[in-house]
């Protein structure tokens, strides 16, 4: 078995490109009218130079003079926000991935019961290393759209898996969040 590769943080051209990152940050946090702080921007950067999710030691070890509770109060604004998203895992680490948020609202996802966007993509977890990775397909068509059936109608993805569950369990099931988690090996570890 490998070890766990140590460019989990930020191996993507986001990463080579600090400033960059940096620039896109504080721009969404502006689209999402979200005041816009040193600590925020910097966690935002953090998150979208991130391959995969990473934990919060992870951005902790990243931003060494960030405190705890500054970065457990950016991190939870920017999901609050939809910027970001919170992954629960089997090892009971959460992690955070950016993103998630600015894909529902442009394609009408439905909220739950707390307002909040509901997370509708699947993800894949490497069970060698842990790392979290987002399945949000790279094509108009998310990863759960393409390995959904077509309706025929022009129904959400939440939707379409709401039918499903009723017709599978009966009326009156009504879901909230959506998990879908492939488990496998990545290409660090499949080597």
């Amino acid at each position: 078995m490998k070890s766990k590769p140590a460019d989990t943080a930020m191996p993507t051209a986001l990463a080579q490109e600090p400033a960059k990152a940096q620039a896109l940050a504080e721009l969404q946090l502006r689209d999402a009218s979200v005041r816009v702080t040193q600590a925020r921007v910097s966690v935002m950067a953090a998150l979208l130079s991130a391959r995969s999710a990473v934990s919060h030691q992870d951005i902790q070890d990243q931003l060494v003079d960030m405190d705890r509770v500054t970065l457990y109060r950016a991190l939870d604004c920017l999901t609050e926000a939809g910027l970001a998203h919170k992954i629960a895992s089997d090892d009971r680490i959460f992690r955070y991935n950016a993103g998630a948020g600015a894909e529902h609202h442009d394609h009408g996802g439905h909220q739950h019961a707390h307002g909040h966007p509901q997370h509708q993509h699947g993800h894949f977890k490497c069970t060698r290393c842990a790392r979290v990775f987002c399945l949000d397909g790279s094509g108009e068509a998310g990863f759960l759209e393409s390995v959904l059936p077509s309706s025929g109608k022009h129904q959400t993805t939440a939707a379409q898996l709401q039918t499903a569950l009723q017709k599978s369990l009966g009326k009156g099931f009504q879901s909230h969040e959506i998990e879908l988690t492939i488990k496998g090996w990545c290409a660090d570890c499949a080597d």
